[in-house]
């Protein structure tokens, strides 16, 4: 875990408690399954529910899907906390809704529509029969005399699988600051990521209606934090929001769908829209702007464009940095324009580069701010000083609280095995715990040697990155089940990278990396700049950096361009 403000803790004892599902009234009761498959999925969030499609696609109906979840969702079946949405446009975010026929509701879809959208994909594939949920995974082993992975679960279940696809997602395992004193505390407390509505009252749908007397206070002001603090405003009869760095939050501009365009798309138009929006990210020259929401105006790479003198005045790193800047300077001048109290408004203001932290699109939260019963506490980068068993103590002021809720987050660096919550054992023993802590190596981020027939996805590392998350997963689970499709048409039992694929592959992600740790080091501490401890990130961990439109041709072209016969051993 990290250090100083940035230390977590492990989810034990009292502490795993919160985070049992709080979304089944029981748990399941079933006889153990001992069976062989040709295909086991580890995760029912959209990575996982994209592999089962794609194997479905394939001709592939031998597999199963296991979840410790209660249904199909993902990070989706977990956030139900109010306020909750995307903050990606729902016409690219939401995977297959031209196949599965979804109309989302506004342009930012709310996270119950993703939920439900999410179980219609498992519907539309008949993924249903294939799953088991409230299933733990505990352990996948390699068994070379049965070339076959030997999974386990905590309901003792023996799944010997030919093929595992691992797909936990890199939002599966929440974080919980390390604060002096958490023990003590005698209020209520729980994270966002299992909201706890027997307390505040209401649901994902309805407003709370239990807090009316409550003092409440969340730790945290990100992604998260900034879609919980409007409601959290309304409901509470006294609100304290702590800040460890104030977000970069721009304006949303949510509103429902255009029926009337919405039907007049074309076949193939989500791909493409996705694309585009891809493309514009990543700076790449595209005729026009299909999405043209705040993602372009804020996080594009592209620099603002000079008049007059100081076009031949500055150098390119100059017309850069005076991007960066400007682009900072539109948030914070909105919030002037919105936060009525200078200093809470000063507060607000995030006063680092806009790529050191992923930036929020909020319509009400700076309003919030407004309110009579809302207090912001900035702690200056320091976070939570101590939890006394009333209360927080922050920048040396006691608050008593009712309630405490963690807006943290979750580790997004995770590995599979860690963030699904089990041991993965390969060849001779090994575990991929210790190679990858080690040193990251792989192909294509999703196989690595002395892990035959092990497909990992749902992850950035040494693969593509991109804001618009199931874009990316989508093309690795296409990949993943593409190749076991022909693996299995070829006969083949045994799959594993060469090593010389394995260091082609590490090489080149080294030499594409696009990783600024200059710039991060003048960044407040983060996921992005490892808490701050830029002196221990390693280039390896990197997304891909030819980018995600990139790295999709070239998956795309190593399977049908003899990537298979000259990157793998086959037995």
């Amino acid at each position: 875990m990290q250090g100083g403000a940035g230390r977590y803790m492990e989810l034990e004892g009292r502490f795993a408690e919160m985070f049992a599902d709080p979304y089944v009234d029981l748990a399941a009761r079933r006889d153990p399954i001992s069976r062989d498959v040709d295909v086991l999925i580890v995760g029912g969030g959209f990575s996982g529910l994209l592999a089962a499609a794609n194997l479905r696609r394939s001709g592939i109906q031998d597999f199963v899907i296991v979840d410790k979840a209660g249904d199909f969702g993902g990070t989706w079946y977990w956030n139900r906390y109010p306020g909750v949405m995307c903050d990606v446009e729902s016409y690219i975010y939401l995977p297959m809704i031209e196949e599965i026929g979804t109309i989302p509701s506004k342009r930012y879809a709310p996270g119950h529509e993703i939920l439900e959208h999410s179980r219609a994909i498992g519907r539309h594939f008949e993924l249903y029969p294939n799953a088991l949920f409230q299933t733990q995974v505990t352990s996948l082993k390699w068994a070379e005399d049965q070339q076959r992975w030997c999974v386990e679960t905590a309901q003792n279940d023996v799944i010997r699988a030919r093929f595992v696809i691992l797909g936990s997602g890199p939002l599966n395992l929440p974080r919980l600051p390390d604060i002096p004193g958490i023990e003590s505390y005698t209020g209520h407390m729980f994270h966002t990521c299992r909201w706890d509505y027997d307390y505040t009252g209401g649901s994902p749908t309805t407003s709370m209606d239990r807090l009316a007397d409550k003092r409440v206070a969340i730790v945290g002001t990100g992604a998260t934090g900034v879609q919980v603090v409007p409601e959290l405003a309304i409901a509470s009869k006294e609100l304290i929001v702590v800040q460890r760095t104030p977000s970069a939050v721009g304006v949303r501009d949510n509103a429902p769908t255009d029926m009337a365009w919405f039907k007049s798309l074309k076949a193939g138009w989500q791909r493409q829209r996705m694309e585009n929006f891809d493309a514009i990210l990543a700076g790449i020259p595209q005729t026009e702007n299909l999405v043209g929401d705040e993602w372009s105006n804020i996080w594009s790479p592209e620099p603002v464009m000079l008049e007059g003198e100081d076009a031949g005045a500055m150098s390119l790193a100059e017309v850069y940095e005076l991007t960066d800047f400007r682009r900072m300077e539109r948030v914070r001048q909105r919030i002037d324009a919105v936060v009525k109290d200078p200093v809470t408004a000063a507060a607000l203001k995030p006063y680092y580069g806009r790529f050191c932290k992923r930036p929020c699109f909020h319509d009400e939260y700076l309003e919030a701010f407004n309110r009579e019963n809302v207090t912001l506490v900035d702690t200056g980068s320091r976070g939570v000083e101590r939890i006394t068993p009333t209360g927080l103590e922050l920048a040396g002021r006691q608050y008593e609280v009712d309630c405490i809720i963690f807006a943290t987050g979750f580790e997004l660096a995770a590995r599979a095995d860690r963030s699904g919550g089990f041991t993965l054992e390969g060849v001779g023993g090994r575990a991929l715990s210790d190679k990858w802590d080690q040193e990251f190596r792989s192909l294509h981020g999703m196989s690595t040697r002395d892990f035959p027939n092990l497909f990992v996805i749902g992850t950035f590392r040494q693969s593509a990155g991109t804001i618009n998350v199931p874009y990316s997963f989508g093309d690795q689970a296409e990949h993943a089940a593409e190749t076991i499709a022909i693996l299995l048409r070829l006969g083949a039992t045994r799959m594993e990278v060469t090593q010389a694929a394995e260091d082609a592959w590490t090489d080149q992600c080294k030499q594409k990396s696009r990783r600024d740790l200059a710039y991060l080091r003048n960044c407040t501490p983060g996921s992005y700049n490892g808490e701050g401890n830029t002196e221990n990130l390693s280039l390896l961990v990197d997304p891909y950096g030819g980018g995600p439109l990139e790295y999709a041709q070239l998956i795309r072209d190593w399977r049908t361009n003899g990537g298979m016969k000259r990157d793998l051993d086959l037995a």
